[in-house]
């Protein structure tokens, strides 16, 4: 069967137009990932005309923006002359550039966002949409190396870290690196085919396209299983150490029964969600005995502890040692 590029006659119709606002010091990798799984959906073989797919870097100044590596990307087009998109991807970079983006730019994701255009977060690309007033009430997903970042500086907002994006209704938003690929796959498939989306992400050397809801990879961790439940449930973990979760709320956040969930890692991991927990929090211990000045009683709190005497007993009874004695 011909494709819609060799119908004799035929002019392909552009499927998906997606426009790019790059902030300062944005994540080279992030925007890489995601345009070049439009681009080798967009045409046949690997010639790369914008033909079922359409992309444009937007600007208000047309000056080259400098990525977090220090390699210059030149925009395509000004605001003011930027044709009309299905979605607006805004691709942020390091953390203390959110507050830079330019006032034209924020005004034109509002005025997008005021007509129904899609806005997609790529990296803290999430987090500039929250500061410009665009994710209330939104589930947001940001990678689990910025989650404290996100907590400390948009409080209200419980960001979504334990999955590679999140799509809300006209807000999509990814943690970046290789999840954009699957983002930009997710619109593919659904605005071009299946087919285009998949040869962009085995191209790209990609296996295949991931579930929203798989678990992000990356954290450091001792524990580590293909199963993307228990994957989840320990980022969960490690995102509340100090404040520990009930393993009835982690399987709530999760959605399984907590029977079921600890039945689960008995069986994958040969340990309770309670004894993972307990290693975790020791381990995160074992880091701030070695490497800060903080007091016994200090490091007891920031992992956890009702006190002391629990976390002591609890240190001795799990590692042999005293904490004191690890120090």
């Amino acid at each position: 069967m011909q494709s819609d590029l060799r119908l004799a006659g035929a002019t392909p119709r552009v499927r998906l137009r997606v426009g790019f606002i790059l902030a300062r010091r944005f994540t080279l990798c992030a925007f890489a990932n995601f345009v070049d799984v439009l681009r080798l959906a967009a045409d046949e073989g690997d010639r790369s005309r914008q033909i079922l797919c359409e992309w444009a870097i937007l600007s208000d100044s047309m000056e080259p923006v400098i990525s977090s590596c220090g390699v210059a990307v030149q925009p395509d087009i000004r605001l003011e002359r930027a044709h009309a998109f299905d979605y607006i991807v805004v691709v942020g970079g390091l953390i203390n550039e959110i507050p830079n983006l330019g006032l034209r730019l924020v005004h034109y994701l509002q005025a997008a966002a005021s007509r129904g255009i899609p806005l997609v977060g790529v990296c803290t690309g999430a987090f500039i949409l929250h500061r410009a007033g665009l994710m209330n009430g939104y589930r947001c997903c940001v990678s689990w190396f910025h989650h404290a970042d996100y907590l400390e500086q948009f409080d209200g907002l419980v960001p979504v870290s334990d999955q590679i994006f999140v799509i809300d209704r006209d807000r999509l938003t990814c943690s970046g690196g290789v999840s954009s690929a699957h983002l930009a796959a997710a619109l593919v498939e659904k605005h071009v085919g299946i087919a285009q989306a998949r040869k962009s992400l085995q191209i790209m050397i990609i296996d295949e396209a991931a579930r929203a809801d798989k678990a992000q990879p990356g954290i450091p961790l001792d524990f580590v299983s293909a199963d993307d439940l228990i994957m989840r449930s320990l980022h969960h973990m490690h995102q509340n150490i100090e404040t520990p979760l009930t393993i009835a709320d982690i399987a709530r956040r999760v959605g399984i029964a907590r029977r079921s969930l600890e039945r689960r890692f008995k069986q994958l991991l040969g340990r309770s969600p309670s004894d993972c927990y307990i290693v975790m929090r020791l381990d995160q211990a074992d880091l701030l005995l070695k490497n800060t000045e903080q007091t016994i009683a200090a490091i007891a709190t920031a992992t956890g502890f009702c006190d002391t005497s629990h976390f002591t007993r609890t240190y001795r009874r799990h590692r042999g040692s005293l904490p004191s004695h690890e120090r």
